[in-house]
């Protein structure tokens, strides 16, 4: 999208900063200052869509050790969810993809009449899905956005650190734990 309009492409370490709080605002922040106009963002993230809906799966992989922490999780009788603040629908099949169609009890993606995290509006319609008080649940995530949203909703942070961002940054934003292997969870009690 930023090739096709001749605007610079960002460094991948900007890049990472700029992700998490859905395509409108990465779009935005992609854009050089002097095009960040409403009509030229949304025009954009159309286009944007319609790369991503071809492009998702070239790069996108789990991270190591995922796969086999949900089968166990899922083995001990966990109930697992998703609550991302990338589009509903491309957070279903993303997921469906990578981990198959019955690891995840609930999979919810960002929709226009539910306000994205860190608002605590998904975590309680997770939590009603799963027939859970929201303090039964911790959020497991490697953003600023995760940290927060846990705390908004009042579930238990955990903050990864193998993510696109930093351990300081999931500490400021209020990670109750950090941990460093997806293994780690499983001693978290």
């Amino acid at each position: 999208m930023l090739d096709a309009r001749g605007y610079p492409r960002c460094e991948q370490e900007v890049f990472k900063q700029m992700v998490g709080d859905g395509m409108e605002k990465l779009v935005e922040r992609a854009l050089p200052e002097h095009a960040r106009l409403q009509d030229l963002i949304l025009t954009c993230v159309e286009e944007y869509r319609a790369h991503y809906d071809t492009l998702w799966n070239a790069q996108t992989r789990p991270y190591e050790g995922i796969v086999t922490m949900l089968a166990e999780l899922k083995a001990r009788g966990v109930r697992l969810g998703v609550i991302s603040n990338k589009s509903h629908r491309f957070t279903v099949p993303m997921t469906e993809h990578f981990f198959g169609t019955g690891v995840f009890d609930h999979i919810l993606g960002q929709r226009n009449e539910v306000p994205r995290k860190p608002a605590p509006d998904g975590a309680h319609e997770m939590a009603a899905f799963l027939g859970l008080k929201t303090a039964e649940m911790a959020y497991v995530g490697d953003s600023g956005i995760d940290m927060q949203f846990a705390k908004s909703s009042g579930m238990r942070a955990v903050g990864v650190r193998w993510g696109f961002r930093g351990e300081a940054e999931l500490i400021e934003c209020g990670a109750d734990v950090l941990i460093s292997s997806p293994a780690e969870l499983f001693n978290l009690g």
